[in-house]
């Protein structure tokens, strides 16, 4: 098969013709119909991800059509249209056995612990845990940009959040995440503010509901800007972007008895930010961590897409080849896309 492919981090990305997968007995092979480009996927070539052993092809926001199945696979079946969550749970284990798949003790994603979907074909695990089967009516580069970034920020907003109708709810970083954000929250009747400091992702955030937007480039007073659109903070708040700055302006611009939900990786030199602990304990405000969204939780997001509340193509900025995903993996620090890439062409 053809597939994307690094040797080194941060080092060239080609397209190669490397030896076809064979599934697991209790997984699948997924011939690739379409897979979105993340931040997660450029985070894993720079070499900040410890999963990953080289070579390596990226990739794990996919559609696609089942090639192939485990003897042990009772739900699923070659021809089947699926797309799945990034995190592939074991099933078995203390948290899968709580309803907890995202935060599984064995868990395995494509293009971080194996081979992803940068690829003709991609191997997914424990098929009858993690598929998900696909709408007739949702196209495969639709569903491809659910598997990490709308799905996660599905859960942090419905689910980690308790958004509800009339909250303030407000968004640092308006790129894959944010953006999905600010469309589920505006699903639920809140009232969002999104941050950002490119003028262009701001403007797509007011397209997708957003009530007022805060230039952070041009804003020397951000938190006390945000106290004042939202009539004394946030009810939620979400760092959808992973910074040491987004994640204390996230907690500080919060009313009391609020909650920040941390969706942006933090990695580097981010990875221990400081938290304004004071405001914490005297405001009993609340710290939320939101790691992706378990298959069997689709269905309400699912009926969600398919009755028009949420339309998560509007994210969608273009599709690229297989050939062009090797550029763009390289650059996505550069901020040059305003949506989500797609790759669609292999």
């Amino acid at each position: 098969m053809r597939a994307a492919l690094y040797e080194t981090f941060q080092g060239d990305i080609t397209v190669q013709q490397v030896k076809d997968p064979s599934p697991a007995p209790h997984g699948v092979i997924v011939k690739v119909k379409a897979t979105g480009l993340c931040r997660s996927d450029w985070h894993g070539w720079m070499g900040h991800d410890d999963d990953i052993e080289l070579p390596h092809v990226p990739g794990h926001e996919l559609a696609g059509i089942i090639e192939a199945t485990g003897k042990k696979v009772l739900k699923f079946k070659v021809g089947d249209r699926v797309t799945v969550p990034f995190v592939c749970a074991c099933g078995t284990c203390e948290q899968c056995q709580t309803g907890n798949h995202q935060v599984c003790d064995h868990q395995s994603q494509p293009g971080f612990t194996h081979w992803g979907s940068f690829a003709e074909y991609v191997k997914l695990n424990h098929a009858d845990t993690n598929l998900v089967h696909l709408p007739e009516d949702i196209d495969y580069v639709t569903a491809a940009t659910l598997g990490c970034r709308f799905t996660t920020s599905f859960r942090a907003i419905v689910e980690q959040g308790k958004v509800s109708e009339g909250q303030f709810v407000v968004i640092h970083g308006c790129g894959g995440v944010g953006l999905s954000a600010i469309m589920i929250a505006t699903a639920l009747g809140a009232q969002v503010i999104a941050v950002d400091i490119d003028e262009e992702s701001l403007q797509l955030a007011k397209q997708l509901g957003a009530i007022h937007v805060v230039n952070a480039s041009h804003s020397r007073f951000i938190i006390d800007e945000i106290r004042s659109l939202t009539e004394g903070g946030a009810h939620v708040s979400v760092d959808a972007f992973g910074s040491q700055e987004t994640c204390f302006n996230s907690i500080s611009n919060l009313r009391k008895r609020g909650r920040h939900i941390q969706v942006g990786l933090m990695t580097g030199d981010h990875e221990h930010p400081q938290i304004p602990m004071d405001a914490v304990l005297a405001n009993e405000l609340e710290i939320i961590g939101s790691h992706g969204m378990q298959a069997y939780k689709y269905p309400d997001m699912l009926d969600m897409i398919q009755a028009g509340k949420l339309q998560p193509s509007r994210l969608i900025e273009k599709t690229i080849s297989l050939e062009d995903s090797t550029k763009a993996l390289r650059n996505m620090d550069a901020f040059q896309n305003k949506g989500i890439v797609v790759i669609d062409s292999f």
